[in-house]
């Protein structure tokens, strides 16, 4: 067992003396890998920091200021209604027309209540005075005369009931005509010859097309950062080389409970005669202002699930550097956060890259 051993001894340390020259050359030749990794050339773009900001348009459309929803004030029938959608009418112009049959009768009866009611005044009346030349005399008691001026006074209370009942009717008999209180434009019909409406229902609709405005709705995300007093440009649809220029004059509280928008209208003082009632337009408006970087959308890494880029340090070798994206628009990306003015950004061939590697610029333009 002895000599065993010892034969044994010089085979092992041949083993291990071969093992370690087999470390020392895989080592050198990872070495020489290293050494060996070729430049890669890269396009890139300068950051150069410049104001601007989000240029958001809408479609919308040409509605006046003003406009009223108009009905009766009393409920019945609509016998004719002569006006339609577009229709232009001046003040006083007859718009629609009720059955005015119950209104004529009611009118008759009031008017044969105040003569009734007038005819037992003049009974009273003599009545009163009888009983006073009477009490003069002593030919009649106090309780007797008091009766006769109670009756007095209570014919002449109701004749004052029936005379304002009298007057009442009249003016729903007048009702049962709608007149415009406005020139203007009809730009929504609610009813039709033949229908039954109440009071207050909208039969028509009247706009006074002199001060027009665009109406939007617009998301609640054009809110989290609102320009203050913005000028919103708008031009038509079907020819956008007409255009004007506008203020926001209202924006609505609270959204609508159907397309959870928000409405906004804006005032157009100037705006052309093209912009007729109903038009569609497009308003173009910047929300945010600021200076902003914008990049090409190739030049985005991630970095632990995170938006990075590649920057281009001075040695020529580039390295990961986080950003913050604050929007993407088009093939673009709006940096919020992570560059300065003069970083060269890698925007091409990113996915091919190591911290430390050295890079040939073929380009750099800018950025902005």
């Amino acid at each position: 067992m002895n000599r065993g051993s010892k034969r044994l001894q010089p085979f092992a340390s041949r083993a291990m003396t071969a093992l370690a020259l087999m470390m020392v050359l895989a080592s050198c030749q990872k070495e020489e890998k290293a050494a060996a990794q070729p430049i890669r050339p890269v396009r890139t773009v300068a950051v150069e920091l410049r104001e601007g900001g989000e240029k958001v348009s809408l479609t919308g459309e040409i509605q006046p200021r003003y406009q009223a929803d108009l009905g009766f004030r009393v409920n019945g029938k609509i016998l004719e209604r002569p006006v339609d959608v577009g229709t232009e009418v001046k003040k006083d112009d007859l718009l629609a027309r009720l059955d005015p049959q119950q209104y004529r009768q009611d009118l008759e009866v009031a008017k044969a209540d105040v003569a009734k009611a007038d005819a037992e005044v003049a009974r009273s009346q003599a009545q009163e005075y009888r009983q006073r030349e009477l009490l003069k005399n002593g030919h009649t008691t106090q309780v007797a005369y008091d009766q006769a001026l109670k009756t007095f006074k209570t014919a002449q209370a109701e004749v004052d009931a029936v005379r304002a009942r009298q007057i009442q009717a009249s003016e729903n008999l007048g009702y049962t005509e709608l007149r415009a209180d406005n020139n203007g434009v009809i730009s929504a019909i609610g009813a039709d010859p033949g229908q039954v409406v109440s009071s207050g229902q909208m039969v028509v609709r009247l706009a006074q097309p002199g001060e027009r405005e665009a109406v939007f709705n617009i998301t609640e995300g054009a809110f989290k950062k609102p320009p203050t007093d913005p000028t919103v440009t708008v031009h038509l649809v079907s020819n956008p080389e007409i255009e004007s220029a506008g203020k926001v004059r209202y924006i609505s509280p609270q959204a609508d409970p159907e397309t959870r928008t928000y409405t906004v209208r804006v005032s157009l003082p100037e705006a052309p005669p093209q912009m007729r009632l109903g038009a569609n337009v497009v308003g173009t408006v910047t929300l945010d202002q600021g200076q902003t970087v914008t990049i090409p959308g190739s030049a985005l890494f991630q970095k632990d699930g995170k938006p990075a880029v590649w920057l281009v340090e001075k040695d020529k070798t580039v390295q990961l550097k986080p950003i913050t994206v604050q929007r993407y628009q088009g093939d673009s990306v709006v940096v919020g956060d992570g560059l300065a003015q003069g970083d060269v950004v890698v925007t091409a061939g990113v996915q091919k890259l190591l911290p430390g590697q050295k890079v040939a610029l073929m380009d750099a333009s800018a950025a902005q």
